[in-house]
């Protein structure tokens, strides 16, 4: 009431907030999608070369389509607001690598590697829930930054103390049981470079002298990014690994431009890298016959020895064509020894073609963007980094293997991840999108319920 004797209503506006849509349903949705789509290659795999369903068809759906749901059961009770797209990717993935090395095992029955591939595959989905259910926040990480590199460089160290396996030093085998330790290194190392970057992005920026172009910053905080070159190197050398050593001074570059924001450190890095690889390459012997076979990757047919395994990946995926020549139809094991692991991608590439090669490297892509979603979603620097540099492991390990059996790169010895045998790829794999899923999880979840702009 006004002193005039007038009412005057008094509105009251409710202001608007931000509700994130969970989306659990969704993932549910293309977790059963994705192992209908594992059961139905492992069921084409069996008609094409038996023509019946395989016996064991209703089991591998079951097993796994068991361990999806107690993944995402996981992700349901734990991490609530997580990128729906990231564990079905992983499932639909881990599912098609266990019908690619089941087709092949039907080509080597005494050398059966899916059985021990859906055990490690188990172990993989078993450690993504511990650390979903486990890891609440993932800043907690950032702590044990040092603790990550002394344990992600004695993982590195330790082969060289054993055999050589095909030119290599990547692999402990003991008693019949083989790891490659490189593969756990790279999570760990991951994890000290967000955090290490975390820390002296400001100094990495701005302090020191300029040289040229490149703002160089001290000493002190220049030390370690030699350090990291050097180390680099020394893999190379010590354990005759090209794929390794590009990995992870590659994922130290990309961080440390994200962190700095100076294109700089990308023509640094990018020098650094050339550098050593051409010098060993010159002076290792192992790698420099694996630069002169992707050279000349056609030379030991000329010299009637018959093609290599570059010359042979390449003619898989010749008569591939545009759509394939259909599960378990193709001729991949002319590669050898390393059809199931390094050269699994020319499988994929004879028997579903350029567009079943098309969707795979699809999926990676989808699943790196993804995961650099989640990271610029951040406002904390760790667990921005720590996200762009599991993604850009993922992405410079396709683009590796694929440019090595496609003949766009010299050949590594990597495995595609996901998709290649071998145990210690498909756990850590399992265990980066684990903590790709914690990291979506505060991203999404930091803006349910803020007031909207």
């Amino acid at each position: 009431m006004t002193k005039a004797g007038t009412t005057v209503a008094v509105t009251r506006t409710r202001t608007p907030v931000v509700r994130v849509h969970r989306r659990r349903g969704i993932e549910l949705a293309l977790i059963v999608l994705a192992v209908l789509l594992s059961v139905y290659g492992y069921c084409a795999v069996g008609l094409a070369r038996t023509g019946s369903v395989p016996h064991g068809a209703l089991d591998y759906g079951a097993g796994l389509g068991v361990l999806a749901l107690l993944a995402h059961i996981a992700v349901r009770i734990r991490a609530p607001y997580a990128d729906p797209l990231l564990l079905p990717i992983g499932v639909l993935l881990n599912g098609l690598g266990l019908v690619l090395i089941y087709r092949l095992d039907l080509e080597t029955p005494g050398d059966r590697a899916a059985p021990t591939q859906l055990v490690w595959s188990t172990l993989g989905v078993g450690l993504f829930t511990v650390v979903v259910l486990l890891l609440r926040d993932h800043r907690v990480l950032q702590r044990y930054a040092y603790v990550s590199v002394v344990a992600a460089l004695a993982l590195l160290t330790m082969p060289i103390l054993f055999p050589a396996v095909n030119g290599a030093r990547i692999w402990i085998r003991i008693a019949g049981f083989s790891i490659q330790p490189g593969e756990f290194a790279k999570v760990l190392l991951a994890v000290f470079f967000a955090a290490y970057l975390a820390d002296n992005r400001n100094a990495l920026a701005y302090a020191g002298r300029r040289i040229w172009f490149v703002q160089l910053p001290t000493g002190r905080v220049l030390g370690p990014v030699v350090a990291i070159w050097l180390i680099s190197v020394g893999v190379l050398v010590l354990e005759r690994d090209l794929g390794t050593s590009l990995l992870f001074f590659g994922l130290f570059v990309i961080l440390l431009y994200v962190a700095t924001g100076r294109t700089g450190w990308i023509a640094v890095g990018l020098l650094l890298a050339v550098v050593g690889a051409v010098a060993v390459g010159w002076l290792e012997p192992h790698v420099h016959s694996r630069v002169q076979d992707w050279l000349h990757p056609f030379a030991t047919i000329d010299a009637g020895l018959g093609p290599n395994q570059l010359a042979q990946s390449l003619f898989a995926f010749a008569a591939g064509g545009i759509l394939g020549a259909g599960l378990g139809l193709g001729h991949s094991i002319l590669i050898g020894f390393a059809a199931k692991s390094d050269f699994i991608l020319a499988t994929a590439g004879e028997e579903l073609g350029l567009a079943g090669l098309s969707a795979i490297f699809l999926l990676y892509g989808l699943l790196v963007e993804r995961g650099y979603r989640a990271g610029l979603a951040l406002r904390e620097p760790f667990g921005r980094l720590l996200a762009l540099g599991l993604a850009s492991i993922v992405a410079l390990q396709v683009f590796v293997i694929a440019g090595g059996v496609t003949g766009l790169i010299p050949l590594t010895g990597m495995a595609m991840p996901f998709l290649a045998q071998g145990g210690s790829s498909v756990v850590t794999n399992w265990a980066m999108v684990a903590l790709l899923i914690r990291v979506s999880d505060s991203a999404r979840s930091q803006y349910d319920g803020q007031v909207a702009p």
